[in-house]
């Protein structure tokens, strides 16, 4: 359950150790990655903890050979099951978004809905305490534990399941994050999230934007539209 972003497309995926394919190749360097973080600061994301992790994790190490050249450019790339991983902008928008209301991020426990190839739920775990990353698709997952393996990312748990369900046994959230979108918020998602807490989602259909919503001490729900997006629909069960 990956997001688009903004392009769509699918490709066949071979999983593999992207990292060992590149080492020729400088997409791993830092440079490279630093001109990534450049652009998404460019395009508005200024929370230093959120550049710092985008900086760290290889992108490249999360995608097919065939397009590992492309890892660094600002867009979504197919990852295969009709799912992509979303451009770097999104990702760090999704995660300066969820750092908003957090006080202590470091203590902080974070649900992703939509795994994919792992590469959001890796940024997440440089940022936050505990992350918990659900994916509905059975080939995904495995995908995304096979490129996290050789990370070795002690803080983040992934979880075979419905997204829609969020992950009951890990609950309540400090923070939700959606790399899918849904005509409403699934209920248990707010079951989920900790008074306090936050929910960064996209909504909508055709039309989707980007929306944070915040629970506030009370349990009050206040929501805020941030900007137009286009992610892959949300959907139930597993596959």
């Amino acid at each position: 359950m990956s997001p688009t972003g903004r392009p769509t497309g699918e490709s066949p995926r071979d999983g593999g150790a992207a990292s060992d394919r590149l080492g020729n190749g400088g997409l791993a360097s830092e440079r490279v990655r630093s001109k990534m973080v450049d652009r998404v600061r460019e395009l508005g994301v200024r929370d230093h903890r959120v550049l710092d992790a985008m900086a760290a994790v290889p992108r490249h190490a999360f995608l097919d050979a065939a397009l590992a050249s492309r890892a660094y450019e600002d867009t979504a790339l197919p990852i295969g099951h009709g799912q992509t991983m979303s451009q770097p902008y999104i990702v760090a928008r999704t995660a300066e978004l969820a750092l908003e209301r957090c006080v202590d991020p470091k203590s902080a426990k974070v649900l992703e809905i939509g795994t994919g190839c792992g590469y959001a739920a890796a940024v997440l775990a440089r940022i936050f305490g505990n992350v918990i990353s659900v994916e509905r698709v059975r080939a995904l997952h495995e995908l995304a534990r096979s490129n996290l393996r050789p990370l070795r990312v002690s803080n983040l748990r992934l979880v075979f399941g419905d997204g829609f369900d969020g992950v009951p046994g890990e609950a309540p959230f400090d923070a939700i994050v959606a790399a899918a979108a849904g005509e409403q918020l699934p209920v248990a998602w707010l079951e989920q999230l900790k008074p306090g807490g936050t929910i960064v989602a996209p909504l909508g259909g055709a039309d989707q934007r980007m929306t944070v919503i915040a629970k506030d001490e009370s349990g009050r729900v206040v929501r805020r539209t941030i900007e137009a997006v286009r992610f892959v629909p949300l959907r139930g069960g597993t596959a």
